[in-house]
């Protein structure tokens, strides 16, 4: 019942009081933001069903992240910019999400749980992979940065109607492709992703 719960029990057992979790979802899109969210939770609070966001479907996603929002002693959500992910990469884009995530938690975490990427943070960092499954607060910051990108796309699929973005949210699906094809690239859209930056290279040989 509670097996993603057991790195934190082992971490209160040794005196930790405030343990953070850190994950970030929208590395493979095409087009939008990468979003962190960094988590902490009271001690001995569970709650039943956190996962790995991906595991679940988004009426339970919901439910979820209200309860998580209602309980957590904090949460700080970090959005990274397509422009910002071209320059630096989505490995460091993500990475810089997480970190700006963390710095802005109070009370500050005496360790800090993180899903696979080991962050260079002044204070104590576990990555574990697959670290949404495997630690309940992982788990939230999952849910709660999934749910939060998914309410962003939707606004942008309103914003630039005719591409998906409410059912594909940015991912690289035949629906968003074809669009791209028609429709063009958008702003939001990540210029050093190889359909986007193909597109881009096919335009310049024509317009020269």
């Amino acid at each position: 019942m509670m097996n993603n719960y057991q790195i934190e029990l082992e971490l209160y057992a040794k005196g930790r009081k405030y343990i953070a979790g850190t994950d970030e979802v929208g590395r493979g899109p095409l087009a939008g933001p990468v979003v962190a969210t960094a988590v902490i939770m009271p001690k001995d609070c569970y709650i039943e069903g956190v996962t790995d966001s991906k595991k679940l479907s988004a009426k339970k996603r919901k439910v979820l992240k209200k309860e998580i929002e209602e309980k957590a002693l904090s949460i700080v959500t970090v959005f990274i910019d397509e422009s910002t992910i071209d320059q630096i990469n989505i490995y460091e884009a993500s990475k810089l999400a997480m970190i700006k995530a963390v710095a802005g938690l109070k009370p500050r975490p005496d360790i800090v749980l993180s899903d696979a990427m080991k962050l260079p943070l002044d204070m104590e960092n576990i990555p574990l992979i697959k670290g949404d499954e495997k630690s309940f607060v992982i788990g939230c910051a999952s849910i709660i940065a999934k749910e939060t990108r998914d309410a962003y796309m939707m606004h942008l699929d309103q914003k630039y109607p005719g591409y998906g973005f409410a059912t594909h949210k940015g991912y690289p699906t035949k629906t968003h492709l074809l669009a791209i094809e028609a429709k063009g690239i958008l702003p939001i859209h990540r210029r050093s992703y190889k359909p986007i930056a193909n597109k881009l290279k096919k335009e310049n040989i024509k317009n020269k």
